[in-house]
């Protein structure tokens, strides 16, 4: 039973304090420096105001990574510490009508939200082991997004070098990746010796198929289009080079986040995975987001948790349009998308109800989000009840 709840409003150098007891009267409050004596004194003030630390409770909102070391710190010293959604503290703060906003009072509005939630902390905490297969999960996403922007780069320095190429080749397999290091573009190609082209295309494969042959290469780049500027040939070979290691960085990353998971939630992923189209990757990034299932007390919540609950504005007579809400966890709210999608175009079952809802007359994006809504229905009831994946003889 926690006796002391413990509010902190991080920033960059400093943090806030402020505590309240079960009766909601102020117990001490106190400002500090981002650094061992910040914490420090902090662990002192909570020991003085009570010496029995599993009644301590504290908690701060996610603050990118500036929570991270101090969150460390108490959770080391055995004080229990969970991260809240800025969202939740938000909406929390709007009860009170006064509109004063300091980080004194910030850290006092999460110190009383979690005197308000004490019979639900669970719902708000999430173990070391959860945090870091996020953290995995989202260095995993942002290093998908670093290529999706490169590839892009890439493209539109070939519309300029080579733009006849794309045509004929997908440009982004190592083959052709490499090769384009050593010829980037169709001016490079036409000035060079045939042979030459050849083996800078047969070292490239190293031993994989090659789908394009040296002589379509060679006749495109003669009838190119292409403009010549040696400047953006080696832009080009450094975008290659950034790509190429970003593509191994991520092969490395996605080799961590699902033996990580195997490691900590092992049933949940085989659970997951039992679902067709679902594989080990987007399962591990779901329950990196997730965490405990324990942590929703039904689908709504998870639902809403991802953002794609329904949102909809009606005032008398007047209804605006139906549309997600947008308001629960963006990087959730991803996997779900790329997940219902993929289950979709291989999942028998789920592929059947997203063409009835098409069918319905539903814009593609709402019978998206229609058949996500099943999906997560059915991996919560999968999780909670500890059952995978099986077809019932009325749903073929």
């Amino acid at each position: 039973m926690f006796k002391i709840f413990i509010g902190i409003d991080i920033s960059k150098d400093s943090f806030s304090v402020s505590t309240v007891d079960l009766n909601g009267n102020v117990c001490f409050s106190l400002s500090a420096s981002m650094d061992s004596s910040g914490f420090s004194e902090l662990y002192k003030a909570i020991i003085s105001s009570c010496n029995v630390l599993s009644s301590v409770i504290v908690g701060m909102e996610s603050s990118g990574c500036y929570h991270i070391n101090l969150f460390s710190f108490l959770s080391n010293k055995g004080i229990k510490t969970i991260i809240i959604n800025p969202l939740l503290i938000s909406n929390f703060s709007k009860l009170s009508l006064r509109k004063t906003k300091t980080d004194r009072k910030d850290a006092l509005t999460i110190a009383r939200f979690l005197l308000v939630h004490k019979n639900q902390i669970e719902q708000f905490s999430s173990s070391q082991d959860i945090i870091e297969l996020r953290d995995i999960a989202r260095e995993r996403e942002y290093l998908c997004n670093l290529i999706a922007s490169t590839k892009n780069e890439i493209k539109r320095l070939l519309q300029l070098l080579f733009p006849e190429l794309e045509s004929i080749c997908n440009v982004f397999t190592r083959t052709m990746l490499n090769f384009l290091m050593k010829f980037p573009s169709a001016r490079t190609i036409r000035e060079s010796k045939s042979h030459l082209i050849a083996k800078a295309l047969e070292s490239s494969c190293q031993g994989r198929k090659i789908s394009v042959s040296v002589e379509t290469i060679i006749k495109t780049a003669q009838s190119s289009v292409a403009s010549t500027n040696i400047a953006k040939e080696i832009i080009l070979r450094g975008k290659i080079s950034t790509l190429l290691h970003l593509m191994e960085r991520l092969n490395e990353i996605t080799e961590l986040l699902s033996s990580y998971c195997q490691s900590i939630m092992l049933e949940d992923l085989q659970i997951l995975t039992s679902i067709d189209g679902i594989d080990t990757t987007t399962a591990a990034t779901f329950l990196a987001e997730v965490g405990k299932i324990d942590n929703f007390q039904s689908h709504k919540k998870l639902i809403a948790y991802a953002g794609i609950d329904p949102s909809v504005y009606q005032s008398g007579k007047f209804e605006g349009k139906s549309k997600i809400s947008k308001r629960g966890n963006r990087h959730f709210r991803r996997v779900i998308y790329i997940i219902t999608v993929n289950v979709i175009r291989v999942n028998h079952v789920f592929r059947a109800y997203f063409l009835r809802r098409r069918n319905e007359g539903l814009p593609f994006r709402k019978a998206v989000m229609t058949t996500a809504h099943k999906l997560l229905r059915t991996i919560f009831a999968m999780l909670s009840h500890k059952s995978y994946f099986r077809v019932k003889k009325h749903s073929l």
